[in-house]
């Protein structure tokens, strides 16, 4: 049994990315797994500020959600990001989080596994490219992590799209088999 955490970060009502994230989910659950999930949708999370105050205080010293969010992200074995694509690239919800979350450099974080759920209205398969690559520079940042996995979801632009997709299946089974 790990324990993971699925962070959902688009705020749009009816997401697709969501969709895909609550598949993985079901599918991590089944397998008897300790799983968290996180939506980023009412969350108030500030940009950070580039004090680097958190690598003495393993802290953001900014008071938001960001903090909370860390904490857990720190304490989890198996980390799942599920972003929209806009503009080729992640959604600035989950970056500003990825940001905020510096304070995790110098302190003893769990998790070694990541994972990256994908949606977008296009549908070619360089579509998430940029987006990969900007959470590998993170992953890259921390020794022992590593990126397990990635879905995406290419031709869903509208909300709920996603619903009767056959990929809510492969997102089902790369939960189940983490």
């Amino acid at each position: 049994m790990k324990k993971v955490l699925i962070i959902s970060s688009s705020i749009r009502a009816g997401s697709n990315s969501e969709i895909l994230a609550k598949a993985f989910e079901k599918g991590a659950k089944e397998a008897g797994n300790d799983v968290e999930f996180i939506s980023l949708k009412e969350k108030n999370i500030a940009f950070c500020k580039g004090c680097l105050a958190c690598q003495k205080t393993k802290r953001c010293v900014i008071e938001d959600d960001a903090n909370a969010i860390t904490d857990r992200i720190c304490d989890s074995e198996v980390i799942v990001w599920a972003t929209p694509i806009y503009y080729y690239e992640m959604s600035g919800q989950m970056k500003t989080l990825i940001d905020r979350a510096n304070s995790l450099y110098c302190r003893d974080y769990r998790f070694r596994e990541v994972y990256l759920l994908t949606v977008a209205a296009e549908e070619d398969e360089e579509v998430p490219t940029k987006a990969i690559q900007g959470l590998q520079g993170w992953i890259d940042c921390f020794d022992g992590v590593e990126m397990k996995g990635t879905l995406f979801a290419g031709g869903y632009g509208g909300p709920k799209e996603i619903q009767n997709s056959p990929l809510l299946q492969q997102a089902f089974e790369l939960g189940k088999n983490l």
